[in-house]
């Protein structure tokens, strides 16, 4: 049997700790600690050199289960589809009204913070309906 590895997910973006920031009201994530010596990220992130302040920010489950997601900025805008997304759980286990509602409930707190609606794909017999939507940055995701 292989080794089992953890994956951190990588998210190109603009402004990095804004993106970040977003996510962590998504999903429940918190900002780490900042390094040692260091008693904040901003105090940190004066310690670089200038072409590099803000250029990266990352986010954690506290409970130490998910994957560490981590923003890096890029020059460069998004101008195609995703192809890899995140999956929020919204609706795991329920079915029919009962899903869309509690899909259109946390797509009304997302668009709160920011996120767009795009589409809401309705339960085809082989899939549950899901919700798509896209971040701050217009990076695609789907409630589910």
């Amino acid at each position: 049997m292989g080794v089992v590895r953890t994956v951190q997910v990588t998210f190109d973006c603009a402004e990095p700790e804004r993106v970040a920031r977003f996510w962590c009201e998504v999903l429940g994530y918190v900002v780490p600690p900042p390094p040692a010596g260091f008693g904040s990220w901003e105090e940190f992130d004066r310690s670089l050199p200038p072409e590099r302040q803000g250029s990266a920010f990352a986010c954690v489950d506290p409970n130490g289960v998910g994957p560490r997601l981590f923003f890096q900025r890029v020059p460069e805008g998004k101008v195609v589809k995703n192809r890899v997304h995140l999956d929020v759980r919204v609706g795991t286990g329920l079915v029919g009204d009962e899903r869309v509602a509690a899909l259109e409930a946390e797509c009304a707190r997302l668009e709160k913070l920011g996120a767009v609606k795009v589409e809401l794909l309705r339960a085809d017999g082989f899939n549950e309906s899901c919700l798509v939507m896209q971040d701050i940055e217009g990076n695609e995701f789907c409630l589910d």
